[in-house]
């Protein structure tokens, strides 16, 4: 009996190469975008691999509960958190409608996808959530940034929320990993009217690759186009130090502000 695996966003990008990659390695298939005809044509390039097609819009609760009730009900062995949305631009350009849409796909359809498959994963005693954000996570004390807030914002919930699920189900069985590549050669910036054709990108495969690898090298975050991953780790230290520093005084420095 083949493995299933869910993902979201598969219609083009790094979810089609997810789901080339996951059929080639014997998955069968969830595809979920809002685009049918792609998600059609997807499976249909899939020969001996059982792709069903999920049409919905995950920055509606309509959408989400469509995809989280499938998680719920299906024996899914890997759900991977792909689908994606930019609208760069200043936060107070930023209109409330596209800013409610960034926070549903890249915020509230993970958590509510990966709460819903949860259950399932832990009874059988195995599953891997993958989320994929990217190196805007680790943007945040960078200037150079300048309409990205809420975006970045997103990217680096995820990687935060991946860290602190994979402690929480430690021994289970169940594993939580996120991706966070560079630029990619897909079709998402050109959404953003923005020309990248002259930057050097990724392919999305690569990212795939990079992910797949980093579970079994058992990272949590992986870094497609980091080599050295001992900047990663780094990061994290310096993270779980400042955590750990903390104290109920209050810090000499704001006592002399003050």
């Amino acid at each position: 009996m083949s493995s299933l695996a869910l993902v979201t966003g598969a219609s083009s990008g790094i979810g089609a190469a997810f789901a080339r990659r996951l059929a080639a390695d014997g998955y069968d298939l969830l595809l979920v975008a809002r685009r049918r005809e792609r998600l059609e044509a997807l499976a249909a390039s899939l020969p001996g691999t059982e792709s069903h097609v999920v049409t919905a819009d995950l920055a509606t609760d309509e959408g989400i509960d469509t995809v989280a009730a499938v998680c719920a009900s299906r024996p899914l062995a890997m759900l991977v958190n792909n689908a994606g949305v930019a609208h760069y631009m200043p936060m107070d350009q930023l209109p409330a409608a596209r800013a409610r849409e960034l926070l549903s796909v890249k915020v509230t359809a993970p958590v509510i996808l990966t709460r819903a498959a949860l259950p399932g994963m832990l009874a059988r005693g195995a599953g891997t959530v993958v989320n994929v954000a990217g190196m805007l996570a680790f943007s945040g004390p960078s200037a150079q940034k300048a309409g990205r807030a809420v975006y970045t914002g997103t990217l680096a919930h995820a990687v935060a929320m991946s860290q602190t699920l994979h402690t929480e189900l430690a021994g289970t069985g169940v594993r939580v990993h996120v991706v966070c590549p560079g630029i990619v050669a897909t079709e998402f910036h050109t959404v953003q009217g923005l020309d990248l054709s002259a930057v050097p990108r990724m392919a999305p495969e690569d990212v795939v690759t990079a992910a797949l690898a980093g579970i079994e090298l058992g990272e949590t975050v992986s870094a497609p186009g980091v080599e050295d991953y001992g900047l990663l780790r780094a990061v994290f230290a310096a993270d779980l130090d400042a955590f750990g520093a903390q104290s109920p005084r209050l810090a000499s420095r704001y006592r002399r502000a003050t």
